[in-house]
């Protein structure tokens, strides 16, 4: 994850920084990335001895016209524009430590540094997610199938998105049934309790009338 900062975000050259103070800027302002996600390297800054990288924007959010900053009325005075994102922060800014001069620096060098954070090679977000699945739910997301322990984003890789859902609380206990397919045919029911997976159900329905399996060819 990366957050949205009010102030760079300190990273050190050997690929360490400070999770706790990311993850308090995070829960404060937000993400500007998830695990995944593509961002942009909008601006590179010299600045001692730190590479300050701006991404997505930086610190700064988009800029307004001067309707952003006028606001008009009697009584309690409304804004002229309807930009409501004028001051937001779109973006983040990272800064490496070198504690040196940067002498001789190019930009594989600066890659590599930030190889523990950021993956340069272009591949989707899902290929990324899904090479930090186990084993066996790599597997069943290859197979197109749900199997239980899957959180939602799993099932999603898996199976798609559902076609219908429901949800109901009984003794206390909240969950949720992902309903996929739609008769005649194969009928998927995926239970959900809690974030996880408890129970994956087929059914062969026609018509809306519940049917055996078809028969298997020897």
């Amino acid at each position: 994850m990366l957050p949205r900062s009010s102030r760079p975000l300190e990273f050190e050259v050997d690929g360490t920084y400070d999770h706790k103070k990311w993850e308090d800027a995070q829960m404060k302002n937000g993400p500007v990335a998830r695990v995944g996600d593509q961002i942009q390297i909008t601006k590179i800054i010299l600045d001692g001895d730190k590479l300050l990288l701006d991404i997505n924007g930086g610190l700064k959010g988009p800029k307004g016209g001067w309707r952003d900053h006028v606001s008009v009325g009697v009584g309690t005075p409304r804004p002229v524009s309807n930009n409501s994102n004028a001051a937001a922060t779109t973006g983040t800014t990272i800064a490496i430590n070198f504690h040196k001069p940067m002498e001789g620096l190019a930009s594989d060098d600066v890659k590599k540094i930030l190889a523990p954070l950021l993956d340069f090679d272009k591949r989707s977000a899902s290929k990324l997610y899904s090479e930090t699945l186990t084993p066996e739910l790599q597997k069943a997301v290859a197979e197109k199938r749900a199997i239980e322990g899957m959180t939602r984003d799993e099932v999603i890789m898996a199976l798609g998105r559902p076609d219908h859902k429901y949800r109901e609380s009984k003794d206390g206990v909240d969950s949720e049934d992902w309903i996929f397919g739609i008769p005649p045919g194969k009928i998927t029911f995926v239970t959900f309790e809690g974030s996880k997976v408890s129970k994956v159900k087929d059914q062969y329905a026609g018509l809306g009338i519940q049917t055996a399996p078809p028969p298997q060819t020897p």
